[in-house]
């Protein structure tokens, strides 16, 4: 009996122990660790920090949609910063792969590269929701998981991400700005939003219409789905224009170029435009912007990927990291346009022009991300 009872206590002891030392992260003080480069989201955010765990560590990215260029350069950002000299010996194995739109998909990649053992996985979450499973799964493996971009509906998890509803508030704050200048104070706005389902799109459009419904106006808000891509918000701009005739004033989540185009192909008046960060939106700024296309540029990075692989290092290194890391909103508006500094001629119309990070010592060459492809690593 005596031997059952130490059998017995000493199995409970085990399993005390196992679940003390993979439980997740602990909440504890800030200040986090490097907080200029990892900056809290504010004065609010809790702090995490996990066990140290001894590198170099295996990495995964699991992407969703790979449908557009913004996804498509992030994962090439991805594999260009794995090689920099500054992470390339904390880390022994990168792996990167997209599994479409479906949740559940993303779900058992995620799950997969924690039952292989995998230290750390960024992810841009399909949904906001839904992850609790693999959240469980990851603090019981003690396995750091990093949503970045559209990230979850919790704070069970270490994110980064820009102030998406901030970026929708300074949009609408812009056209309505530059329309009052023209003495217009109500009128149809053209929405381009981008995929639908993701928390970037819903924050972003949420924004805009904070700043319209602020207003006495009366605005007419029509929305149309580009999916952040070109292709699809020239076509779904041309369709607009096509039922609606013209507006006031358009907001473009991505595939801003594409947006423009549409505009110009059918000879639409130049309007104020809030869009993206693409190279493409830029050019066709400071081309026209005298004759009336005055624009707003926000950059949400595919740089945002870098930022989340560094976290990612951080937290396993064992330093105090903020829930929710906060990047700056780089903007620009057409009487700042710059070419060679936040626009290149020289470059495709599709890159995303904001890559660089100093305040974290990120650096990614346009030419170093372009020579990468989308391609999955396994």
């Amino acid at each position: 009996m005596n031997a059952l009872r130490i059998a017995s206590a000493a199995l409970v002891g085990l399993l005390v122990s196992t679940s003390l030392s993979y439980a997740g992260p602990k909440v504890v003080a800030g200040p986090g660790a490097d907080p200029t480069c990892f900056a809290p989201w504010n004065a609010e955010t809790k702090y995490f920090q996990w066990d140290k765990q001894e590198g170099p560590y295996r990495i995964a990215v699991v992407n969703g949609y790979v449908g557009n260029t913004w996804r498509i350069q992030m994962i090439k950002t991805a594999k260009a910063f794995a090689e920099d000299p500054a992470i390339k010996d904390k880390i022994k194995e990168f792996k990167v792969v997209s599994t479409g739109t479906d949740a559940p998909a993303q779900l058992g990649a995620i799950e997969d590269f924690i039952n292989q053992g995998f230290d750390a996985i960024v992810t841009i979450a399909v949904s906001p929701e839904g992850f609790d499973r693999v959240i469980r799964l990851a603090d019981r493996e003690n396995v750091v998981i990093v949503p970045f971009d559209n990230i979850l509906d919790t704070d069970a998890v270490m994110m980064v991400n820009e102030d998406q509803l901030q970026m929708g508030r300074d949009w609408g704050s812009f056209v309505l700005k530059e329309l009052a200048a023209k003495g217009k104070t109500s009128g149809k706005i053209l929405e381009v939003r981008g995929l639908a389902g993701n928390s970037v799109d819903r924050d972003r459009s949420i924004g805009i219409h904070e700043v319209f419904d602020a207003t006495p106006g009366p605005w007419e808000i029509v929305q149309v789905v580009g999916n952040w891509d070109d292709g699809t918000a020239q076509k779904v701009t041309a369709d607009a224009l096509a039922v609606h005739g013209t507006f006031d004033g358009v907001i473009t989540q991505g595939g801003s170029t594409g947006t423009v185009q549409a505009l110009l192909d059918a000879k639409h008046p130049f309007v104020p435009v809030g869009g993206e960060a693409e190279n493409g939106f830029r050019k066709l700024v400071a081309k026209h912007s005298g004759e009336g296309l005055v624009g707003l540029s926000i950059g949400q990075s595919p740089g945002l990927v870098a930022i989340s692989m560094k976290a990612a290092i951080s937290a396993l290194e064992g330093n105090v990291m903020p829930q929710l890391i906060s990047v700056p909103l780089p903007s620009v508006d057409y009487t700042g346009l710059k070419d060679g500094e936040n626009f290149w001629t020289d470059l495709p119309d599709n890159f995303f022009t904001v890559n660089e990070f100093p305040p974290c010592g990120v650096n990614i060459s346009g030419p170093a991300i372009m020579a990468q492809t989308e391609e999955n690593v396994q």
